[in-house]
């Protein structure tokens, strides 16, 4: 018998799996194994080079789905990690791999509260689900959006979601995601005329035209945000422009850059906007914009109050409400009106050489997933 419980014992079968984005490396099939075991009935709804499965157990009544990925990103060097990334190992009470916190170890506590609370209510009221993709870190193309497509085409609609993001900060459960900003990506190439540095007059230097644009849109206050949200914000991520010489003058710069935004503007606003101040500097330019997602809120509710409750009755404090950070999936959920709240692990080493995860909170996850269960589905 392991001495782990069976949340830390499938967590570890999961890291063991190298799923860097888009693969999944045999992770849905375990999970699928287990799933079947609790009498779910499964959909495989593969994409391109993308894995993905709709789980659902029940018939009839309102619809509770965790939703969540396979898929990590890369490791970088092995070598700099102090526990290989894909060994799974555990030390002083924390599970390294990569993945471990985002998120396998929430994929795995999903699974363990289900088995916990289809043994205490096997016939409990309303519907359960799991969607789960291997295109979350990556484009998010072939992953959470098209299964959402695919269940619109068959009317189906979701009346919550948890999503096993890595939402807490300091200790498990202390912060819970009802929301999340919208981002808009924007690559601006402002043209000119390339010469001899010697020789200004016979040119046109596009970085010089760009300058005081670029000026003001970082000066501008777009919104001041809202109780929810913080003030939209505005960053450049990369500037490109001339040929590597000190004595040419460039004939086009590229730059890309990004808003966060809140509930307060939307993406057409933002891009009128940012053309008007272009054009008020009479630059010679091409802007291509791409939105990678709008701001969603899911406010008090059925599924907020669930989860602080269950917070509340595992861990004895109250998590906080927060629409911090980056995108995640729920981005592509929460349009069809259904309630979505983020809860997952803690989220300092996402993404980091030597990521892991305190193996005592996924236990404790796990018991906050099964409470959730309860609050919503035992009674409705």
């Amino acid at each position: 018998m392991s001495q782990w419980s069976d949340t830390i014992t499938l967590a570890r079968q999961l890291i063991e799996r190298p799923s860097i984005t888009p693969g999944d490396a045999g992770c849905q099939q375990l999970m699928i194994e287990r799933l079947e075991d609790m009498g779910f009935h499964i959909t495989s709804l593969p994409f391109n080079e993308v894995s993905n499965f709709w789980a659902v157990h029940g018939s009839s009544g309102p619809l509770l789905v965790f939703a969540g990925h396979t898929d990590v990103v890369p490791t970088g060097d092995p070598g700099q990690w102090r526990h290989q990334p894909f060994a799974a190992q555990i030390e002083n009470g924390m599970l390294h791999g990569r993945g471990a916190a985002d998120m396998k170890g929430s994929l795995a506590a999903m699974i363990t509260a289900c088995e916990g609370f289809l043994s205490d209510f096997p016939d409990h009221p309303g519907r359960i689900a799991f969607l789960i993709t291997s295109d979350e870190e990556g484009p998010a193309v072939d992953g959470t959006v098209r299964v959402i497509d695919h269940l619109k085409q068959l009317g189906e609609h979701i009346d919550w979601c948890l999503v096993g993001e890595p939402s807490s900060s300091e200790r498990i459960g202390d912060t819970l995601k009802n929301g999340r900003r919208g981002s808009l990506n924007a690559e601006l190439t402002v043209r000119g005329h390339q010469g001899h540095v010697a020789y200004p007059q016979l040119a046109d230097n596009p970085i010089h035209r760009l300058s005081p644009a670029l000026a003001q849109l970082a000066a501008t206050e777009w919104d001041q945000g809202n109780d929810f949200f913080p003030a939209t914000t505005f960053q450049v991520s990369n500037i490109n422009g001339g040929t590597g010489a000190t004595n040419v003058i460039p004939g086009e710069v590229t730059i890309l850059f990004n808003f966060r935004f809140s509930t307060e503007l939307d993406a057409q606003t933002i891009e009128q906007r940012v053309e008007t101040i272009l054009q008020e500097h009479d630059l010679d330019y091409r802007i291509d914009w791409t939105l990678s997602g709008e701001p969603f809120l899911t406010g008090s509710g059925e599924l907020v109050d669930a989860a602080v409750a269950a917070v509340q009755q595992v861990t004895g404090y109250t998590p906080q409400l927060s629409t911090s950070g980056g995108t995640s999936d729920g981005r592509f959920i929460a349009p069809g009106g259904s309630q979505v709240v983020e809860l997952g692990p803690c989220n300092a080493t996402i993404h980091k050489i030597d990521e892991c995860v305190s193996i005592q909170d996924l236990d404790t996850l796990s018991e906050i997933y099964q409470q959730i269960l309860q609050g919503l589905l035992s009674t409705t």
